[in-house]
């Protein structure tokens, strides 16, 4: 090849790269511009049929046969307490674990072992945390749970979310410089001393991030709670743990199932009310996280 012909098929190369830049960002805008409509869509699709049924009777009345006096005030109050007790217990032991695998735990086949397990549970479906809920939580652990209560409820969801939180909790804990953990060992602190003041609070911010997806996974579940035992027609508020439940994803399912046009419709409207439920706790867990961000500087 000469110098000329060299000289010549630069500047085509050049091109055809701009041109293959410009057609994968054509595509990646594509796919998002398509993501943006399909959601606008089926918003405006649930919003058009179910904005009409809003109202504050709506959400202070009980379940009905009745569509036009038909609420979700006991699927709401149960999906308060539920999400409640799974984020506390959640954040709890996913954080602990996270903390224990990263900064404690040695480098031994039992760690990789539990590390292996951790991962692939994370893909389990949720309808077998239902079974294996209903055997434990239901079944074995009745005398303490009160069998189909919102406890066993919260630490079936629980077992769904925690892969989730622990992994990651420990992506954080890792994004956290180590030059941290050894200037806090230099001055002669603890290895406590050191995650509890230094290294979590650096950490918070993605540790936060996955437990607000833990939660947007919590909210939507209905398969492990109808094996646990949470009721479709529920008339009344549980008032404690051990009290039976339901929850806005199985009054939905429930009313969806119907053939009356206007249960389909109250179902659009609980949707949106689960919306803004879910909405208001990301929202929330954000703000934690923003704030939290800002107090740590590296």
């Amino acid at each position: 090849m000469t110098a000329a012909s060299t000289q010549n098929s630069a500047p085509r190369q050049r091109r055809w790269r701009r041109r293959v830049d410009q057609s994968f960002e054509w595509f990646c805008m594509a796919a998002t511009l398509s993501s943006v409509v399909i959601l606008i869509g089926m918003l405006w699709a649930i919003i058009h049929e179910g904005a009409g049924w809003l109202s504050w009777s709506f959400l202070t009345n009980y379940t009905s046969v009745h569509p036009e006096k038909a609420g979700i005030l006991s699927a709401l109050v149960g999906s308060l307490w539920l999400i409640g007790l799974t984020a506390v217990f959640s954040v709890v032991v996913g954080v602990g674990a996270a903390v224990y695998l990263e900064e404690y735990a040695r480098d031994i086949w039992f760690k990789r072992l539990v590390q292996l397990n951790i991962s692939n549970l994370a893909g389990v479906p949720s309808i077998v945390y239902g079974i294996l809920g209903l055997v434990l939580f239901v079944r074995g652990l009745s005398s303490v749970t009160g069998g189909r209560s919102v406890l066993s409820g919260a630490l079936t969801l629980t077992l769904v979310v925690l892969p989730i939180v622990i992994i990651a909790s420990q992506e954080a804990l890792r994004a956290v410089p180590k030059t941290i953990r050894q200037a806090s060992y230099a001055l002669a602190a603890t290895r406590w001393q050191t995650v509890w003041h230094h290294v979590l609070p650096a950490a918070m911010p993605g540790m936060m991030t996955g437990v607000i997806l833990s939660l947007s996974r919590a909210f939507g579940e209905a398969a492990p709670l109808i094996i646990v035992g949470a009721w479709a027609q529920v008339r009344f508020v549980p008032s404690g743990m051990r009290d039976e439940f339901t929850v806005l994803p199985i009054q939905i399912f429930e009313w969806s199932s119907r053939p009356q046009a206007e249960f389909r419709e109250l179902a659009a409207a609980a949707i949106l009310v689960l919306l803004v439920m879910l909405l208001c706790t990301n929202g929330l867990a954000v703000f934690l996280r923003y704030r939290y961000g800002r107090k740590v500087k590296w």
